[in-house]
């Protein structure tokens, strides 16, 4: 499997991902940066995404939903806070309505990736952090944790299909 370990901590409120893959971190970071690889392993397999805007730059922001089993939408948006390419990204991170704006009630996550090479691998960390600990209890009770790695586990197939790209 490609994470190799998940991390609460609700002290910090953050929960953490890390992921190996057998790729370079200019490769693994087109992943992030081209919203057609993005979509491909941002969310579980069951509940796929799209993004319908992807504006890869600090200051940018993207929009995208994912689709469940029975058609319903999940609706979401980052605001990329930081980029240093190839090596780090950091955006927050919501939920929206059906026309894209942001659902307050539900609050803003801000997450930061880190890749970094270890030989002719990649370390992906993605760390959520939260703004109080009844948000990160309700993510989490929605599957966050379940779902991340689901959808995380997609992405050797993707890194592997697009080597030369």
């Amino acid at each position: 499997m490609t994470v190799t370990s998940s991390v609460k901590n609700l002290e910090a409120l953050s929960l953490t991902f890390v992921a190996e893959f057998d790729a370079s971190v200019e490769r693994v970071w087109q992943i992030w940066e081209d919203p057609r690889q993005l979509e491909r392993w941002w969310g579980p397999p069951t509940w796929p995404a799209t993004f319908a805007k992807h504006d890869f730059v600090p200051g940018g922001e993207s929009s995208y939903y994912m689709t469940g089993p029975e058609g319903e939408k999940s609706r979401g948006w980052w605001r990329i806070t930081d980029i240093k390419a190839p090596h780090h990204l950091a955006f927050d991170d919501g939920f929206a309505d059906e026309n894209g704006a942001p659902v307050a009630d539900m609050g803003t996550m801000h997450g930061v990736v880190t890749l970094e090479a270890i030989g002719d691998r990649t370390r992906m960390t993605v760390m959520t952090e939260f703004e109080a600990e009844e948000q990160m209890e309700q993510i989490l009770a929605m599957g966050m944790e379940e779902g991340m790695q689901q959808a995380m586990g997609q992405i050797d197939a993707i890194v592997a299909e697009h080597a030369n790209a």
